[in-house]
């Protein structure tokens, strides 16, 4: 585990360097210090020092929050990444390096000053729970990691902020004050060779503002690839965020790019960042301003703009800025990136909230892989109920506190139960029942997803075991996320579930999405192939929803189309939902997939789908979802009504 506490030495080249040409102009100076009595000198002098030190102190604090601000990039991509990597743990030691530098150095300009120590102590801080989480997510240990960042690593950060805006703030008016008492010192103790004496200050002004202006520069800019950086980012936000017309603030993260530097080198991938630097500043309009946040990460400033459909243009823009491949030294590269956005004042009325939403957006697109996302409130998972949730359902699979529901499906023709699709459900003791759409999200987010499968998959099986026994051959059906349709690994274990519970292959049905598919084509074929081989059977859920999967479709070893509840529920009253319905039947026949439609909630529902040669039914008008333990009842009720006559589910 590292120490936080660090030991900070000085870097070299804060000074800037003063060159040949001004050389005769610092002689002249010196010649007419000394036509004034040395006390004056020496006192202007000092004054004239103390507001370079300034100067200089302002842009030890500007590097500081860049570094800062690059650990808290860190921090984001070790969490998408569940650990870290050995590509992060570089950049990790990278960010160490240059903190131990840049605070050395700020601590060597003013040691022992109140608003130093305050910035230390914010960093140190801030370090402490950085090195913690970064430790936790090496571990492995990523629901603690969550806690870190969550109470201790983002106050601290936000601390840090505002410890280093103070700073900043006092030492400019310590400068302006030095450099005013050194001017009017200047005017009354060299009065007597005035003009001299004005014209070497005039002089002096002038090289010591253009180094001002370089080291300004220097801090709100990237040396890299000449765009603004983040120090520039949060003064152009504030600016935005004063202004009542709104503003809007896009993040590009480069997909992919660890390869690129992973394979070629560092030399190539800063090459590439160049490129698409200028590219996109090439794209934008006048008022839209692209800034480098650090690594590959870019933003994009909008101000003015308030319509979600004014930034999808940008965003679209941009995708089209970067579709077209980099020449880079005799190789032609092709990099995508992954868009969030979010909305002065909607989504936030502060630079930091809109920064950490159009963050958030961004890393949903980039798990979706949509692409572009705005943000939305229900992307957020800072809410306190939802991180106890997170903590909680480890425990919960563990305890036993999630159970399965069972929703029947039954043949459209005959009524006949064929079997019913495993939903899982959480019984927590302090909330009570806990529908899917609250924990699932969660369960992927920390990592919780392959054992909340596996449980799953397991109680399935027991209990199409438990029906066979009692006589019922009913398959079973469970759904399986885009992380477990790309788990290597998943074939196995549900190999060894069947053969444990005794069930066979091929009343274990798996759904998969399209979207799920489209993650990964490769990978997921892959998967598919394998539980084919096992003799599980695939269906393909919610199929119309998702991407496009066509030209996968004809190559996947699937038995089943699902058709999505949305289609099916408005086919009755929609001309065009009763098409789109039908033309799914045939295409499903023609590929020879066997063809079930949820959200069956009428007879005539039922009667059009069997009119359209449906196979399957699954919905409300045959049973909502019941408790294993209620499914034995209601199938002996149906069996009774499906011998009585006609099928008229009741």
């Amino acid at each position: 585990m590292r120490v936080s506490s660090r030991v900070w030495h000085r870097a070299p080249g804060a000074v800037p360097h003063v060159g040949p040409r001004r050389r005769g102009t610092v002689w002249l100076m010196v010649a007419a210090a000394l036509m004034v009595p040395a006390g004056s000198a020496a006192a202007i002098t000092r004054l004239q020092q103390s507001a370079a030190r300034q100067a200089e102190v302002r842009v030890s604090l500007a590097e500081l929050e860049i570094a800062a601000w690059r650990q808290n990039s860190l921090r984001s991509r070790a969490m998408l990444a569940k650990g870290m990597p050995a590509a992060l743990a570089r950049s990790r030691d990278e960010v160490d390096r240059a903190v131990d530098a840049i605070g050395a150095d700020f601590e060597r300009r003013d040691p022992g000053e109140r608003h130093t120590r305050a910035v230390q102590d914010a960093f140190r801080a801030y370090d402490t729970a950085v090195d913690r989480e970064f430790d936790l997510l090496t571990a492995g240990d990523l629901l603690a990691a969550e806690r870190v960042a969550e109470y201790q690593a983002d106050p601290t950060f936000r601390a840090l902020l505002t410890t280093l805006d103070a700073a900043s703030g006092h030492y400019a008016r310590l400068e302006r004050q030095s450099s005013g008492q050194a001017r009017i010192g200047t005017v009354l103790i060299l009065s007597l060779a005035a003009c001299i004496i004005t014209a070497l200050v005039g002089q002096a002004h002038r090289i010591r503002g253009r180094a001002l202006r370089r080291a300004t520069h220097q801090a709100t800019h990237d040396a890299l690839t000449g765009l603004p950086n983040r120090v520039w980012l949060q003064d152009g936000l504030a600016a935005a965020s004063g202004d009542a017309t709104g503003a809007a603030l896009v993040l590009i993260d480069l997909d992919r790019f660890k390869e690129v530097n992973d394979t070629l080198g560092h030399q190539y991938g800063d090459q590439l960042l160049i490129e698409v630097a200028r590219r996109m500043r090439d794209t934008l309009r006048d008022g839209e301003t692209v800034v480098r946040l650090g690594g590959d990460e870019f933003a994009v400033l909008l101000p003015g703009v308030t319509c979600a459909d004014d930034v999808a243009a940008v965003a679209t823009r941009l995708h089209e800025a970067l579709r077209e491949p980099f020449e880079l030294g005799g190789l032609s590269l092709s990099v995508t990136g992954s868009i969030g956005a979010a909305l002065y004042p909607q989504h936030g009325t502060t630079p930091d909230q809109l920064l950490q939403r159009a963050d958030i957006a961004m890393y949903t697109a980039k798990a979706r892989r949509t692409g572009y996302t705005i943000f939305d409130h229900s992307q957020d998972s800072t809410d306190p109920r939802r991180l106890t949730l997170a903590g909680d359902l480890r425990r919960g699979i563990d305890q036993g506190q999630l159970l399965l529901y069972y929703q029947p499906k039954v043949d459209a023709r005959t009524g006949a139960v064929l079997g019913a699709e495993a939903l899982v459900r959480w019984r927590h003791p302090e909330y009570g029942l806990i529908p899917p759409d609250d924990f699932i999200p969660l369960a992927e987010h920390t990592g919780l997803i392959g054992p909340l499968t596996r449980f799953v998959l397991a109680e399935a099986l027991r209990q199409a075991r438990a029906w066979r026994d009692a006589g019922h051959e009913l398959g079973v059906a469970v759904n399986v996320s885009a992380h477990g349709l790309l788990d290597l690994a998943l074939p196995v274990e549900i190999a060894a579930l069947l053969e444990h519970c005794g069930v066979p292959a091929r009343l274990l049905t798996v759904e998969i999405t399209e979207t799920a598919i489209m993650t990964d084509p490769e990978r997921a074929l892959r998967v598919v192939r394998e539980l084919h081989t096992l003799g599980v059977r695939l269906s393909i859920d919610d199929f119309g929803t998702g991407y496009s999967s066509l030209a996968y479709l004809k190559n996947l070893p699937v038995q089943e189309l699902k058709i999505d509840r949305s289609f099916v529920s408005g086919m009755t009253t929609s001309d065009r939902d009763a098409v789109i319905v039908r033309s799914t039947v045939d295409l499903g026949h023609n590929l020879g997939l066997r063809v079930v439609a949820e959200g069956v909630e009428d007879d005539a529902t039922w009667r059009q789908l069997d009119a359209a040669g449906c196979d399957a039914l699954q919905g409300y008008h045959i049973s909502r979802p019941v408790a294993a333990d209620e499914f034995g009842t209601w199938l002996a009720g149906w069996d009774r009504t499906a011998a009585a006559g006609p099928v008229t589910a009741a």
